[in-house]
C-alpha cells in the first residue's frame, strides 16, 4: 500500500524514492543578445568547435532563467534582468549523450557602450562578435541554427516556441 500525506514521514520516504528514480534532464539555456544595430552576438567556446550563443549548462536544482544570467555574468561581465523565453527544445539523445531541454531567452539590445565594451571574462570563450541575423544563421549549425531562427520568429509573435530536435511542432 502507498503511503498517503496523512503519514508525512512515510509520504516523504515515497516521494524521495520516486526523486531518486525518476530520469533527469540536462538544460541548456543561452541568450540572444542584440546590438543597436540589430546584429545579434555569437561567441566561440574553447571546449567545442564553432560559434555558439552565449549561455551554457544549468546546475543542479538552478532554474533556467537562473543559469543564463549565471552564464552571462561568468562569460561577458553583463548583468541580465529581465529575460522571456523564446525557445523550448526537448533535444533527443544523440551520440554519448541523454536528452536535453534547451531554452532561449531574449536577453533584449545592449547599450552602444555595452556592446562596444562586451569581452570574454573568463576562458571557456576565446573570441565574440556580432553578426547580422543572416550571418549569425550561417555560424550556427543543425539544432541551434534551427533553434536560433525559431527565436528570431518568437521575437516578434510575443509568445515562445516550442521546438522537437530543433524542428517546430505545427
Amino acid at each position: 500500500m502507498r503511503p498517503t500525506p496523512d503519514d508525512p514521514a512515510a509520504w516523504n520516504a515515497y516521494l524521495a524514492e520516486g526523486n531518486a528514480t525518476q530520469a533527469r534532464k540536462r538544460v541548456a539555456a543561452d541568450v540572444l543578445l542584440r546590438d543597436p544595430d540589430g546584429r545579434v552576438l555569437l561567441v566561440k567556446p574553447t571546449y567545442k568547435p564553432g560559434w555558439d550563443l552565449p549561455g551554457g549548462m544549468s546546475e543542479a536544482n538552478e532554474a533556467p532563467d537562473d543559469t543564463a544570467r549565471r552564464e552571462i555574468k561568468e562569460e561577458l561581465g553583463l548583468d541580465l534582468i529581465r529575460l522571456r523565453p523564446l525557445v523550448i527544445d526537448w533535444v533527443p539523445p544523440h551520440g554519448p549523450w541523454d536528452d536535453q531541454i534547451a531554452f532561449i531567452f531574449d536577453g533584449g539590445t545592449l547599450t552602444h557602450d555595452q556592446a562596444a565594451s562586451v569581452r570574454p571574462h573568463d576562458d571557456e570563450l576565446s573570441e565574440l562578435r556580432f553578426a547580422s541575423p543572416a550571418q549569425a544563421a550561417d555560424a550556427l549549425r543543425g539544432r541551434l541554427r534551427r533553434r536560433f531562427e525559431a527565436a528570431l520568429h518568437a521575437t516578434g509573435e510575443g509568445a515562445p516556441r516550442y521546438l522537437r530536435g530543433g524542428m517546430l511542432l505545427v
